[in-house]
């Protein structure tokens, strides 16, 4: 369907000759008076309607005029509607960044990491695989703090996991408390698709909020808590630290994502971690709200290079040799 995106604009047209009707003549005795080659043109066709060059370039000046309203008009077709329609996930990550976090026993490759490299990286493969899901991320120790709330922004989410270091949180674990400020959050929210992701490495030892408490409230909010447990179990000594000390809450783990209706993962390496990530990423999806768009093809381009080329072929007539 044809339509002009500014219709208004085509008010401006009998703008030319308005002006000309209504400018006072200037007066010969004005020796100072600052010449305007476009009032000049529409005095001396105004004094002069009888010579044909003039009314030749006033024809060519309207036609310019006309072209140019035109094309600020924005001529364009707007195509039927087409609706499409998506499935997602708003999930919510919440990364354990506390002391034992800096433990370097683990390998990828040939070099040695330490937990929070290999769960970062980990995790930024699983955003940019997420594609239409909106991400949020909070980094928890002692306390929890939302880096970026819900967002389809995945540059942002993966800036702040660029950001996120051991003890930024404190050296203590409050998953009870993570849990709840990510409840928090996805309550505002439509109920459908609210997901938690979960990853620790150690036990509940801090805050105010029990994690079997806060999974009862995830519950009545319909909000699914997949669990990550890093654990060290099947990781030997490296460079003197005990790889093997691990304090992992597994059973507390297991009842968060059974009382939620998610699943437990139990994590080693970075391949245990990716395929985590994969199982999560077979998650049932949930439809979001329906968009359409009418695709939109615009013409103003067309007069406008028109008016341009007759305003330079008018200009050239019109230099003296």
């Amino acid at each position: 369907m044809f339509e002009l995106a500014t219709p208004y604009a085509l008010m401006l047209l009998p703008l030319p000759l308005i002006l000309w009707v209504i400018l006072p003549q200037a007066k010969a005795n004005q020796e100072h008076a600052l010449r305007v080659p476009f009032f000049q043109f529409f005095e001396n066709s105004k004094h002069n309607k009888s010579n044909v060059s003039h009314m030749k370039s006033l024809s060519w000046f309207l036609l310019i005029w006309l072209l140019l309203v035109f094309a600020l008009s924005g001529p364009r077709t707007v195509g039927h509607p087409q609706v499409f329609k998506h499935e997602s996930h708003n999930i919510m990550l919440l990364l354990d960044i506390s002391g034992s976090m800096e433990i370097r026993d683990r390998m990828e490759g040939n070099a040695v990491h330490t937990r929070l490299d290999i769960v970062k990286s980990a995790a930024k493969t699983f955003v940019k695989d997420r594609s239409y899901d909106q991400i949020g991320l909070i980094l928890f120790g002692t306390r929890a703090y939302l880096q970026t709330p819900l967002t389809a922004d995945h540059n942002a989410v993966l800036m702040r996991l660029d950001d996120a270091s051991v003890g930024l949180a404190g050296k203590t674990t409050s998953i009870g408390d993570a849990l709840g400020l990510a409840i928090k959050h996805m309550q505002k929210i439509p109920k459908a698709g609210r997901v938690i992701i979960l990853l620790t490495d150690g036990a509940n030892n801090s805050g105010a909020l029990l994690p079997l408490k806060a999974a009862k409230i995830a519950k009545k909010d319909d909000i699914k808590v997949y669990t990550i447990g890093l654990s060290s179990r099947d990781n030997l000594p490296l460079f003197g630290q005990a790889a093997m000390v691990d304090d992992l809450d597994e059973h507390t783990l297991e009842q968060i994502a059974d009382i939620t209706g998610g699943m437990y993962f139990h994590a080693t390496d970075m391949a245990s971690l990716k395929k985590t990530y994969a199982k999560i990423n077979q998650l049932e999806t949930t439809p979001q709200p329906k968009a359409s768009v009418r695709p939109i093809k615009e013409y103003y381009y067309y007069p406008l290079a028109m008016a341009l080329i007759m305003l330079s072929l008018w200009l050239m007539m019109r230099v003296k040799p």
